[in-house]
């Protein structure tokens, strides 16, 4: 069976072509990290760790040192009994779960080569491509409009429009322009948990006819606000998406038990890969719908996601966009995004082998073979 021989780690610095802002801040730099783990049989396999400061208090020099913790204690181990691996991997990273998520990533793609098989077919191989929506960053009117006028030129027909980080009257300034921007496009309005339900729902009211076109509300409320997410589905009569308040299987329970939203945004980085296919499964016994996003992204975790979505299939909704944000990041393979102007399809029915990204990177920290623990 195969075992680690050896995962070296070390700092993902990718700039941006803009800053990437929502409610609660903004990167001006993707400061990620890279893990590469490797097997007695030869196989490797890459993972990203994607801290968002500003989402869950993550930072690149905690993703580093938790893998620093972690890593020595896992070389030696067989990964084909994944699961409890990579629940042990989430119990272990200790609020870490970029982290946790990057090595499970790793171990899974090095796993799924040594047995010649892609992701995207072991999670079931459902729909050979996904079609991602754009996200329009906090900022002025005109930067909305310049961003939304991009997102057209590329085929982008549902656009995610972060709000939050303005007043309300100034929210619902950008939306209007960029409704009249784009009249044909699907939006998704994402305010990770600035609002109450009452300015939520205020924002819905002071759109005009451009709330018509609103399809999902994701996070109006903060993430402990479960009964003004309910507020905001109940009283605005759409869509609710849980992000910041779903990050467990339980936490899917308990708000489909409240009847709190209609559906929850699945994202690795926050509930690494184990937990992520518990909570697709506990939505769907309890009729919610699903969305996959991430956070600050290249395509290499974004490939994993996609694979997962894809291959389970049934995603409503689908956010992985933010490799297009990104300048020179130093990946190949993947999944396969369309040309303009219909670059919001993505294909992963190309991938032949594990999730399909290469990299030939200069690990700054290794640990080599060690016995099991």
């Amino acid at each position: 069976m195969p075992t680690i021989t050896s995962v070296d780690v070390e700092p993902l610095c990718i700039d941006l072509f803009q800053p990437f802002g929502i409610a609660s801040g903004t990167q001006t730099r993707a400061d990620n990290v890279l893990v590469r783990a490797t097997l007695d049989d030869g196989s490797n396999g890459l993972g990203e760790a994607a801290p968002f400061p500003a989402v869950n208090g993550e930072s690149q020099d905690l993703a580093l040192a938790t893998l620093e913790r972690l890593i020595p204690d896992f070389v030696g181990r067989q990964v084909s009994r994944w699961r409890p691996l990579f629940s042990e991997i989430q119990e272990r990273a200790e609020g870490c779960a970029s982290a946790a998520c990057a090595l499970q990533s790793a171990l899974f793609d090095a796993w799924l080569k040594s047995r010649r098989c892609s992701m995207w077919s072991f999670f079931g191989g459902a729909e050979a491509t996904l079609v991602s929506d754009i996200t329009v960053p906090t900022g002025g009117v005109a930067e909305a409009v310049q961003s939304t006028l991009e997102a057209l030129a590329m085929g982008f027909d549902v656009l995610k429009v972060k709000v939050g980080g303005a007043s309300l009257d100034q929210d619902a300034e950008r939306l209007v322009a960029i409704g009249d921007t784009a009249p044909n496009a699907a939006l998704v309005i994402d305010a990770n948990g600035a609002y109450s339900a009452d300015e939520a729902l205020g924002l819905l009211g002071l759109i005009g006819e451009t709330r018509e076109r609103v399809r999902l509300f994701e996070q109006p409320t903060a993430a402990h606000d479960l009964e003004g997410l309910r507020r905001v589905m109940v009283d605005g009569k759409l869509d609710v998406a849980a992000d910041e308040s779903v990050r467990t299987a339980r936490d899917v329970v308990r708000l489909a038990t409240l009847g709190a939203v209609s559906a929850v945004n699945i994202k690795i980085m926050k509930s690494g890969l184990g937990e992520s296919l518990d909570m697709i499964t506990v939505a769907r016994q309890h009729g919610l719908r699903l969305m996959i996003g991430g956070m600050v992204e290249s395509e290499l975790a974004m490939s994993v996601s996609a694979c997962l979505a894809a291959g389970i299939g049934g995603f409503s909704w689908i956010d992985l966009d933010t490799p297009l944000f990104m300048r020179n990041a130093p990946f190949a393979g993947g999944f396969a995004r369309a040309e303009s102007p219909r670059r919001n399809v993505l294909s992963v029915d190309v991938i032949e082998v594990g999730h399909g990204v290469t990299l030939h990177p200069s690990p700054s920290r290794t640990w080599p073979d060690q016995e099991n623990v």
